[in-house]
């Protein structure tokens, strides 16, 4: 039973903590063991806070005890992403610049809603250095690897995360997206991965890529996800660019289905070359929407490749984070984000304003084109995770990590709401994942289409043969 605890969906603790079946001290239990048993092969954890966390859980197994839970996810093991404020722990941000020697007395707005419902942080899932690209790899904390097969790269850039969270060490997880860095790694490792609407999960600091980067939760249901969204999409007045809290209950219209509903089903975007067996994978998913009651179009939206106007505005945010430090601090850096920061010495502000533009230009478009639609589906990548420590499936300069995620990047730009969902295995046994784009601030809709899939199929009941 307790090598089991580890792999039920948050819902099902809560359910089980009600009922008296198990108690959170078991489970966080269990959730350290499987890290221990994995972790130094998969290498997605940069903190452990062991004590603090069973600490937690005895206070949370009185609280059940008493049948006086303080929230939603009262006792579910957490992870959180080395890039979001946990008080008392340190954050680095999987950079050798940042001084540990500093007070770290403050929760993110995420982290402060999940422990005030009760949620157990168990530790710190790896990054790359400040987030900045589609895998998972650092200087100081080394490379993050896919439990479905250690040789390959698990995303990024919330890389430990979708390997946490698809090796069973938790069931929630706190990830970021500046640019496909939740959908990314969820479609490589497996899970579900939702991207909010911008501004409907606060965030604080605000991140120094500007109003691309979404917080969200990363999961191995849609369930605890939107149970996630539950508590983190609550009001936190530090984030002055966050919506208006809209008490919305993401679980209670879950299970309604999508008959009816109008998708734009895009192959290709109108531009990427995507794998064949990836291609098929993601066709025969959207079958599966069909069959369910959706009326889908194959059409594509009509934008060119925002690529020159996301790195524009991605590149210069490193500059302003980074292009100021001493040289000696320079020298710590991950060579290829020192090289970003040398390249973004020559944008100009007219560049940066052009980028801006286009920008708006597609933003505008989306917004009139997702009239005609509720979702627009995509793959949420054209290839299979490849080999770990690369920054690209080939070497290439440090401008080209963006060429490999066409699907991702555009919708950080557009700040529309967008998950990944599993929808079937390569030949090698690699994941493949569906990508679905909601109407700006209708995150509900892109859950409840996610759930619909995840309930007519059965990839995320499967388990990588090294964890399970």
């Amino acid at each position: 039973m307790s090598k089991e605890l580890n792999w039920k969906s948050a819902t099902s603790l809560v359910r089980g903590y009600r009922k008296k079946k198990f108690s959170p001290v078991e489970v966080v239990k269990a959730s350290l063991a499987q890290i221990e048993r994995h972790e130094p092969a998969l290498n997605a954890m940069c903190g452990i806070h062991a004590d603090e966390a069973l600490a937690a859980a005895k206070a949370s197994e009185s609280r059940w005890l008493k049948g006086e839970p303080i929230g939603p996810v009262d006792g579910v093991p957490t992870l959180v992403k080395d890039l979001l404020l946990v008080r008392g722990w340190k954050t680095l941000r999987g950079s050798r610049t940042v001084d540990p020697n500093q007070a770290w007395d403050a929760d993110a707005p995420c982290v402060a809603r999940l422990r005030e419902s009760g949620a157990i942080l168990i530790g710190q899932t790896t990054t790359p250095e400040f987030g900045w690209k589609g895998v998972t790899d650092s200087p100081l904390t080394g490379i993050t690897r896919n439990p479905w097969d250690v040789s390959k790269t698990s995303g990024g850039s919330s890389g430990g995360a979708s390997t946490a969270a698809a090796a069973g060490y938790a069931p929630l997880t706190l990830g970021t997206d500046g640019g496909g860095s939740i959908r990314i790694p969820a479609g490589f490792a497996g899970i579900f991965g939702h991207k909010p609407s911008f501004g409907r999960v606060p965030a604080f600091p605000l991140s120094p890529f500007g109003t691309v980067a979404h917080v969200g939760p990363m999961t191995r249901t849609v369930e605890d996800s939107a149970l996630m969204m539950n508590v983190i999409a609550q009001p936190d007045a530090r984030d002055w660019t966050s919506l208006p809290y809209d008490g919305r209950d993401y679980l209670a219209k879950l299970g309604k289905g999508i008959k009816g509903l109008r998708i734009a089903y895009s192959p290709a975007l109108g531009h990427a070359e995507v794998d064949p067996e990836i291609a098929a994978l993601v066709k025969k998913a959207v079958t599966v929407l069909e069959e369910l009651g959706a009326e889908v179009e194959e059409t594509d939206p009509g934008f060119a490749d925002p690529a020159a106007c996301f790195r524009t505005l991605w590149w210069s945010g490193a500059r302003a984070l980074l292009g100021r430090l001493p040289p000696e601090k320079k020298a710590l850096l991950d060579p290829d984000l020192a090289s970003v920061v040398e390249q973004s010495m020559a944008i100009s502000l007219d560049d940066y304003q052009d980028a801006l533009k286009a920008r708006g230009e597609l933003g505008s478009q989306m917004r009139q084109f997702m009239e005609r639609y509720d979702l627009l589906v995509t793959p949420t990548l054209p290839i299979p995770a490849f080999e770990a420590g690369l920054l690209a499936p080939q070497k290439d300069n440090t401008s080209k990590w963006v060429n490999w995620t066409p699907f991702s990047y555009p919708f950080n730009l557009t700040q529309q709401p967008a998950s990944s969902v599993p929808c079937g295995f390569t030949k090698a046994g690699l994941p493949a994942g569906l990508h679905l784009v909601g109407r700006m601030f209708d995150d509900m809709t892109v859950l409840r289409a996610s759930h619909a899939y995840q309930v007519a199929t059965d990839w995320l009941k499967k388990k990588p043969a090294l964890v399970s």
